[in-house]
């Protein structure tokens, strides 16, 4: 032990040294043991700027967004199945295969796809065999997403989840299972509205105005992915006005959010929990996601959900006439100052459209004095009005503007909407008139056998009407609306289009029952 007096000395004399050295030798001399230990720093902590966190927009929409589970009825097809499967081998099915093959000695031995084997009638007993025309077990086909709009248990998802269902079984985010009823579907747009009848009251979530949706906007789709309810994923809002080839309504939002296969049907949200989109489509070459999903948006989605839900159909606008875009070479045929419109190849007998006097050849311009600037704003424009409103149709015809007044139709259920041609539709042809003029755009013709036209007899492969598509056996029924039975007549209507300054004509090509517009330039001789 130190005595307060013998430390006070050595107190002092530590205070007086300025060394580490020092101070051990002090501490040494007074029997106080040195003890030297590591000093560490602070962990390292970053006051970094504050992220914005999807957590609170997620907490909110969950319980609104639910798994869709399918189920269909297996029906035995003739003789093929006892099971409940149908097998194919080689791409026969079983009845197809030689008698002494031995999958079919197997099955008839002990029973499979045929419904033979010593033990058939015992099976049929026990529910495993022919039916005799009874519908088949449930069975799982398919899973998606979908979401509530209504307390009181409306939900939307999408048609091509539940088209093939007898059954759908819907699974909240805390795991409960309730059975949905099919109210409505429509193909067209690839919707469809599911009921649960249940006595709670859902949590749901409302329609985003999505003509406010900017590109670069943040989205959170929600969805079951791969049977994994309850994923979340986030990304922006890639571009709009998508058209994927799915139909005449096409209009997608693309978001760059993991979409992949199951998050059909679900919601995609923007940070208010507004849903702006319904996740509907993907574009994979490996079936996975890489960051281009299609969603359709809620303006499209609202109106064909509120028909649905009061319906169970859709009721579409119908102008009855199909059609094609105007390209540059169409609008320079037309004298039209730009390529915009949408041409008529042929209006349907007794639609709206012909009944108004709309004429092939025409392009519609403008509706109800709104620019159509190509065939599927024209196609989205009139779907969405209800049959039996009057409407204006602005035309360009025979180089000037025109107009009709006319009453939108309702699309029958077995139409299909007025839709741009095809790439393949726009590449066709070219032809000057004399046969050598005819021969100088690589094509000969002859009077057609019908006398309605001229038919194709050879086209050259090096020429601008091979390029275009043109191809031996069509037949070239007019040429600027102008109908022609010779290759004097096209040439006389060509003369025409050149006095008046025009570079093209305007080809009307039939082929395989099917009537489709080109372009061709003609020669200034």
């Amino acid at each position: 032990m130190f005595t307060t007096n013998a430390l006070r000395p050595s107190l002092k004399t530590v205070l007086k040294t300025s060394t580490v050295a020092g101070l051990a030798a002090v501490l040494l001399s007074t029997g106080i043991p040195a003890a030297v230990t590591n000093s560490f720093a602070a962990p390292v902590k970053i006051e970094a700027p504050q992220v914005p966190s999807f957590a609170n927009v997620v907490d909110a929409v969950s319980p609104a967004v639910v798994s869709v589970r399918v189920q269909s009825r297996a029906n035995p097809v003739s003789d093929e199945v006892s099971n409940g499967f149908s097998f194919e081998f080689g791409g026969r099915g079983l009845d197809e295969l030689p008698d002494d093959h031995p999958l079919k000695r197997f099955f008839k031995e002990f029973g499979g796809p045929d419904g033979g084997g010593p033990d058939r009638d015992k099976r049929a007993e026990r529910g495993h065999g022919p039916r005799d025309g009874k519908p088949g077990r449930l069975r799982p086909t398919s899973q998606g997403s979908g979401f509530f709009i209504s307390e009181n248990g409306y939900l939307v998802t999408n048609n091509h989840v539940v088209s093939e269902g007898s059954a759908f079984t819907v699974i909240l985010n805390d795991g409960t299972e309730l059975e949905a009823k099919l109210v409505g579907k429509d193909s067209r747009t690839d919707l469809a509205v599911l009921k649960v009848d249940d006595k709670r009251k859902f949590s749901y979530v409302a329609f985003a105005d999505d003509s406010k949706v900017r590109v670069g906007d943040w989205v959170v789709a929600v969805g079951n992915p791969f049977g994994l309810g309850g994923t979340v994923t986030a990304g922006i809002i890639s571009a709009r006005g998508r058209d994927i080839g799915s139909g005449p309504y096409d209009d997608y939002l693309q978001v760059d959010a993991a979409v992949n296969r199951g998050n059909s049907g679900g919601p995609t949200f923007n940070l208010n929990g507004e849903v702006v989109g319904i996740n509907t489509a993907i574009f994979s070459p490996s079936g996975g996601n890489v960051g281009i999903a299609f969603a359709i948006p809620a303006s499209v989605a609202q109106d064909v959900v509120n028909d649905l839900m009061m319906h169970g159909e859709v009721s579409r606008g119908w102008l009855g006439v199909q059609i094609q875009p105007v390209d540059k070479d169409v609008a320079d045929s037309l004298g039209l100052a730009e390529a915009s419109g949408a041409l008529v190849v042929e209006p349907q007998a007794g639609s709206p459209g012909e009944k108004a006097g709309i004429k092939k050849g025409d392009v519609i311009t403008a509706v109800n004095g709104d620019t159509i600037k190509g065939p599927r704003e024209l196609a989205r424009k009139i779907a969405m009005m209800r049959p039996g409103t009057s409407v204006d149709v602005a035309l360009w015809r025979d180089g000037k503007a025109e107009s009709v007044k006319l009453q939108i139709g309702t699309l029958p259920a077995e139409t299909k909407e007025a839709a741009a041609g095809t790439d393949e539709q726009q590449q066709e042809e070219q032809q000057p008139s004399s046969e050598k003029a005819l021969a100088d755009l690589g094509v000969t013709v002859t009077p057609s056998e019908d006398g309605n036209g001229v038919t194709i007899s050879s086209v050259d492969p090096d020429s601008d009407a091979s390029d275009r598509g043109l191809k031996e056996g069509e037949k070239i029924v007019s040429v600027n609306n102008q109908e022609v039975k010779s290759a004097d007549d096209i040439l006389k209507v060509i003369e025409e289009a050149r006095k008046d300054g025009r570079t093209k004509a305007l080809f009307q090509i039939e082929a395989d029952n099917a009537s489709r517009f080109v372009a061709l330039p003609i020669s200034q001789g």
